[in-house]
């Protein structure tokens, strides 16, 4: 009998493939639902990825769950979800659109323009190859969403002219003691949060900014007042040295820091102290020094170039972005990464690296064509390109 070599045990090593553009569509007139209705083959794909095989018995019952938390928070987006969980067809759009259990790194640097930079890990593969960027309006002006088709809320984006923000989790609230305990107090966290009424999920409230904002102050003030379901760290810039902050959130109350600042998955450590025992987001699984190691790393790195900063341990096996965007120019870069090999190997660029400058009325991508990007519903024919033949 022949032997079972290591690599079988770990399983077979992700098949590397040549990185992708990453798709920009323009969904202002239909928002999040028009995004799914044209994106639905990709919408299943990383709804595959974020509901792997053994939940997938348990996703109807989780779409029932949060279906109804939905239905009792302040988010007027609850009705996106379900037209969008009918475009699907399949259970879990519900259940991921009431989650962000996501990790990530954020470092603003306010002067001389205020710039944000920020990585975000999640362990489930292909949310790097499939991210897009969806051009929205809802009503305060055009934004540039960094997303997924299925996806109604917010992680980061950049209006121009008015402000960019990103979230990060938070540090986890303990309600025990011990490292073999922090299972249960996810489990206990999680039922708390599903018992509140009235309060925003993150995500949507930063969605809701974005919509209805049109000012940095107000921005501020809308992620500094509003009741949350859950802790979170909100990073925000405008255009101006005076218009950068971090915002820290527990569910009814917010610690502001402006000027620069660097973060990771815990509070920042020039705030006040807290009440309650609270431990960094990445100690379970990498140690308890990781979300400083982390916040550290990026705040010494002196940047030169794009992405440059993306290095251990910013970068690591669960890193799946990286995003830098300014206010004052409306320029966002993007690049998604997926897993080299096993579950803790480094990463790589899966995606080619999008450089998108987002005007009032229009975006345009800096590379080799230059083109504007259009709706994402009309095909790019030879008549649109530069020097191409004119319509008959």
């Amino acid at each position: 009998m022949s032997k079972v070599s290591p690599r079988s045990k770990r399983g077979p090593r992700p098949r590397r493939r040549a990185p992708v553009a990453i798709p920009v569509v323009d969904v202002r007139a239909g928002g999040p639902i028009e995004h799914a209705r044209i994106g639905r083959d990709r919408m299943i794909a990383l709804r595959d990825c974020c509901v792997p095989g053994p939940m997938r018995a348990l996703a109807p019952l989780l779409d029932r769950l949060s279906s109804r938390w939905l239905a009792r928070t302040p988010s007027p987006y609850v009705g996106e979800v379900a037209a969008i969980a009918d475009i699907a067809g399949l259970p879990g759009v519900w259940f991921v659109n009431a989650s962000y259990e996501w990790g990530c790194t954020t470092r603003v640097d306010a002067a001389p323009t205020p710039l944000l930079r920020r990585t975000l890990d999640w362990p489930f593969p292909g949310l790097g190859r499939h991210v897009e960027v969806a051009l929205q309006d809802g009503g305060a002006g055009i934004y540039a969403n960094v997303t997924w088709p299925g996806a109604v809320g917010v992680l980061t984006a950049v209006a121009p002219g008015r402000f960019a923000a990103a979230i990060n989790q938070a540090p986890l609230f303990r309600r025990t003691r011990g490292r073999s305990l922090v299972p249960v107090d996810l489990v206990r966290n999680a039922v708390e949060t599903f018992r509140t009424d009235g309060r925003w999920p993150p995500a949507h409230l930063l969605r809701h900014v974005f919509d209805t904002a049109e000012t940095f102050d107000e921005a501020c003030e809308l992620l500094s007042s509003a009741e949350l379901a859950k802790p979170v760290l909100f990073s925000l810039i405008g255009t101006e040295p005076s218009q950068a902050c971090l915002i820290e959130r527990t569910e009814t109350e917010a610690v502001i820091h402006r000027g620069d600042f660097t973060i990771a998955n815990d509070w920042h450590p020039g705030g006040p102290p807290r009440s309650g025992k609270w431990m960094a987001r990445g100690t379970f699984l990498r140690g308890p020094h990781d979300s400083e190691e982390r916040r550290r790393c990026l705040e010494a790195h002196d940047a030169e170039g794009a992405f440059d900063w993306v290095r251990e341990p910013v970068r690591n096996a669960l890193t799946r972005l990286a995003v830098e965007v300014c206010v004052a120019t409306g320029e966002l870069r993007l690049v998604g990464y997926e897993r080299t090999g096993g579950l803790l190997s480094d990463v790589a660029p899966a995606t080619e690296a999008l450089h998108l400058m987002v005007g009032p009325d229009r975006a345009v991508r800096i590379d080799n064509s230059d083109l504007d990007v259009l709706p994402a519903h009309v095909p790019v024919t030879t008549s649109m390109l530069p020097g191409g033949p004119s319509p008959a």
